[in-house]
């Protein structure tokens, strides 16, 4: 394991962050050792993981989406994803209530 960050971060700037998320990528380090080292939950390190993707993807384009750009297709992107889980939520309180009056009669 990599020994070139402190073990004892209290505040993980992005600075931080992108050594750990660079570490992973060169094997020097995996994602279980970064969570019992760093006490951070995997899921967190995933989190910023995929994050470096997204950013990289992005900056490896012809034409780079701006900071604002991508901002506004992530919210409609969750946006899209909420109005879907509403719908869905929805659909399911209608269906048990039929089922509830089906079971009724």
């Amino acid at each position: 394991m990599s020994m070139t960050m402190d073990e004892n971060i209290k505040r993980w700037t992005a600075k931080r962050k992108t050594a750990l998320v660079i570490e992973l990528i060169q094997g020097k380090i995996t994602v279980s050792e970064a969570s019992r080292s760093y006490d951070l939950t995997p899921s967190e390190i995933e989190v910023w993981v995929e994050d470096a993707k997204k950013g990289m993807e992005n900056s490896l384009r012809a034409n780079p989406l701006d900071i604002h750009a991508q901002y506004e297709k992530q919210l409609k992107d969750l946006q899209e994803a909420y109005g879907e889980a509403m719908l869905e939520l929805r659909a399911r309180k209608k269906l048990q209530a039929l089922m509830e009056r089906e079971d009724g009669n």
